[in-house]
């Protein structure tokens, strides 16, 4: 069972996490609008891997936190303002136009697997992000992150990243030729509702352990 949950929450966190149009999906859609199938693929690979080493250091910072208990209480009501500021990102987020990549054509030019490290390397924004994710889902024990069950919580995060990256590259790539706004309909709403709905079931469990 804990098997099956770090499976499904890695996907769950990295499939939502890779639906935001950022440049990172954004250079995909270039290097899918002017190469092959095979350069997307090779992009989307030297993307996961970087991202498997960030979670893996924020996996190890993590376990020192919970066996802090002092510190959870704190993590406990952080978690609250972390979930509405995602919220907020993935609102904000969709403001961006996935329309325009033309000035992107030379990225094609460099090995999409280089560009994939290179682009995810650059993304600061990733630790705090996986920190916090991983802080929650610990102490709403919800993931357990032993040293063998984290390779499946790595595992389901590996196949969240692909597929949810995938989607949102095609399904643009596929919009924008047809001049459709895909963040009219996804982004600006469902999505930011999803986070609103978690940190109501936190601030609920805050009251139930801290101020009840």
């Amino acid at each position: 069972m804990r098997i099956l949950k770090n499976l499904f929450f890695g996907f769950l966190v990295s499939f939502l996490g890779s639906l935001p149009l950022g440049y990172l999906n954004i250079v995909g859609v270039a290097i899918l609008a002017h190469s092959k199938w095979q350069s997307l693929v090779l992009y989307l690979l030297g993307v996961i891997l970087v991202e498997v080493v960030v979670v893996y250091g924020t996996i190890f910072f993590v376990n020192q936190l919970v066996a802090n208990k002092k510190w959870m209480k704190n993590i406990d009501f952080f978690a609250i303002f972390f979930l509405l500021g995602l919220a907020v990102v993935f609102r904000l987020s969709s403001n961006d136009s996935a329309a325009s990549v033309d000035f992107l054509k030379e990225y094609v030019a460099y090995s999409s697997f280089f560009i994939g490290l290179v682009l995810c390397a650059l993304n600061f924004l990733q630790i705090p992000f996986w920190v916090g994710w991983n802080l929650y889902l610990v102490n709403a024990n919800r993931i357990v992150l032993t040293h063998r069950l984290q390779h499946f919580y790595l595992l389901g995060i590996i196949f969240g990243t692909f597929l949810g990256m995938l989607l949102a590259i095609v399904v643009l790539d596929s919009l924008a030729q047809k001049n459709f706004s895909f963040t009219s309909y996804i982004l600006p709403v469902f999505i930011p509702i999803f986070f609103v709905i978690l940190a109501v079931f936190q601030m609920r469990k805050v009251h139930k352990k801290y101020l009840k």
